[in-house]
């Protein structure tokens, strides 16, 4: 995920535990006779978009090595409830104490890559990609973008290193796009260039400046078809997203004017969590 694998994802998982149990799992250690084993099925209870089981698996398995797991769906399924994600079987203590955080993270991703796989279904045929953007919670976004990818979307700049995009206050602090466009090619060569614009005479400036890339902004669809038919007379013909009162209503709207990509927050910012319950028994 995202540059987090093994160790570095392990205290990730770590750091959510900890966060979770405290100083101890009262409940769990005061009920539960030591040495109990428990058998259980991750059960989906809304339709969703599977994402993120392989995080639940290790959540679990950080407190009990020996955890069984079968049956996994596949990252990228679409299931109807009531559907069995995964089976387990292990150490109950463990499994107790793990599974607040495994459920939450799981319900997290099962709802972004949900909300995802609605916006790529809604554009189907057209050539028009869906986008998240860094509107994530602090920690969270390496699990965010998987569970993007899970529902047919595409990650776009995972942090600032990766992409100069010169949004409305850089402009005015740099002085206008060209100069902001000059400034980043000076300061940061070989790092491609996006600008936002948010009138004509902007997106006129931005092409003239050579950006590789123009967002346009909280515009209707009307003028991003317009904006783009100006954009591919352009000798040097950039990457055009659009952003801003994107909903699924009028997503198709947005691809149809003719831009390469749309970038959706409330992918990630607004998550409606998939209703995912771990149903246990003696075993």
């Amino acid at each position: 995920m995202d540059g987090v694998s093994g160790e570095a994802l392990d205290a990730l998982l770590r750091g959510f535990l900890s966060e979770d149990v405290g100083r101890l799992d009262v409940t769990t250690e005061s009920t539960v006779p030591p040495g109990t084993r428990t058998r259980g099925e991750l059960i989906a209870k809304s339709d969703c978009v599977v994402s993120g089981l392989p995080v639940a698996r290790r959540v679990f398995t950080l407190l009990d090595e020996d955890l069984g797991w079968e049956g996994e769906a596949a990252a990228g399924t679409c299931v109807a409830a009531p559907a069995t994600l995964a089976r387990l079987s292990g150490r109950a203590r463990a499994i107790l104490t793990a599974e607040r955080v495994a459920l939450n993270l799981l319900q997290r991703m099962c709802g972004i890559a949900t909300a995802t796989r609605r916006y790529v279904d809604a554009v189907a045929g057209t050539p028009c990609r869906i986008l998240d953007t860094r509107k994530t919670v602090p920690g969270l976004r390496p699990f965010d973008r998987q569970a993007v990818r899970d529902g047919g979307g595409v990650n776009h700049r995972y942090d600032l290193s990766e992409m100069v995009l010169i949004k409305d206050n850089h402009r005015r602090l740099a002085g206008g796009v060209a100069r902001a466009v000059a400034a980043a090619r000076a300061g940061a060569a070989g790092v491609e260039i996006q600008v936002e614009v948010e009138s004509e005479a902007e997106l006129h400036e931005a092409l003239a400046a050579g950006a590789d890339r123009i967002l346009v902004d909280n515009q209707p669809p009307a003028t991003v078809a317009r904006w783009c038919a100006i954009v591919r007379e352009s000798p040097r013909r950039p990457f055009v997203e659009a952003s801003g009162n994107i909903r699924l209503e009028n997503v198709r709207s947005f691809a149809e004017a003719g831009v390469d990509a749309v970038s959706v927050g409330a992918l990630t910012h607004s998550v409606a969590a998939a209703d995912v319950s771990l149903e246990l028994s003696p075993g």
